[in-house]
């Protein structure tokens, strides 16, 4: 077993005992304050497209951006588990996602994170067998946000619980270690914690307890104020002691 799966494996044996940690990292510094401060996992994240590069969404992330951010993450060397998102378009066959998976690693991911559940399942089975560790997404999926139209709460009705454990199901049997869930209403959230036996790491599931949780780091420092998700709970106000800072900064230069 290599490194890289040992930590995917301790995250996985995590699987009940909540209080998973996962937080995006987009570069140096921000991955050597968080794993110094003790997440589990740092997500690279294409929600780096609003975050970093100001798109809209994360559907104009392109693989070159991801295996840029990616890079910069590893160089902090962080202990925690670094996971790198595949964009979108970038996995849409066994072999793409294959190629896909690999540059990744080969830019200093340990794991990869794909979104969708059933039509994935090839996909990941093709990457966990090539060695990879592989992190599932299901739920509100960011990359069809355009094709349906927006953002909205899933597994609000019985059929789309049932769709999202039969998601589940086949990413776990393709043999991912973890799966996100994004936007999932507390019932159905609670369900699939409980029956699904690899860690369900949730982010806007309300108060699921599942098995941990990932956020934007942005949105934990009160760092992006123009656009602040109804769950997010800001534990500092980052965006205003900036510009004190700089207002600070600006008025001892101007007296100089």
């Amino acid at each position: 077993m290599t490194a890289t799966t040992e930590k995917a494996g301790d995250v996985l044996r995590r699987k009940g005992t909540g209080g998973l940690v996962v937080l995006t990292a987009y570069d140096f510094p921000t991955a050597r304050l968080l794993d110094e401060a003790g997440a589990d996992a740092l997500l690279v994240g294409d929600s780096l497209g609003m975050m970093v590069l100001g798109f809209p969404d994360t559907t104009e992330v392109t693989l070159d951006h991801m295996l840029h951010h990616v890079a910069a993450v590893a160089r902090a060397g962080p202990r925690a588990l670094i996971v790198g998102d595949m964009p979108i378009h970038t996995y849409d066959t066994p072999e793409q996602a294959l190629d896909t998976a690999r540059a990744l690693v080969a830019a200093g991911a340990e794991a990869v994170k794909l979104e969708g559940g059933v039509r994935q399942e090839q996909k990941v089975a093709a990457i966990v067998a090539a060695g990879i560790p592989v992190m599932g997404h299901l739920g509100m999926l960011p990359q069809r946000v355009r094709e349906e139209g927006g953002y909205s709460r899933k597994g609000k009705t019985p059929e789309q619980s049932d769709a999202l454990l039969e998601g589940a199901r086949a990413l776990v049997r393709a043999g991912v270690f973890a799966i996100v869930l994004e936007s999932v209403v507390v019932a159905t959230a609670r369900r699939l914690t409980a029956e699904i036996p690899v860690p369900m790491i949730g982010i806007g599931c309300g108060d699921a307890r599942c098995d941990g949780e990932v956020a934007v780091i942005q949105d934990v420092l009160g760092a992006f104020p123009w656009f602040v998700p109804p769950f997010v709970k800001p534990e500092a106000d980052l965006a205003g002691a900036t510009r004190e800072a700089v207002a600070r900064h600006i008025a001892r230069v101007r007296k100089t």
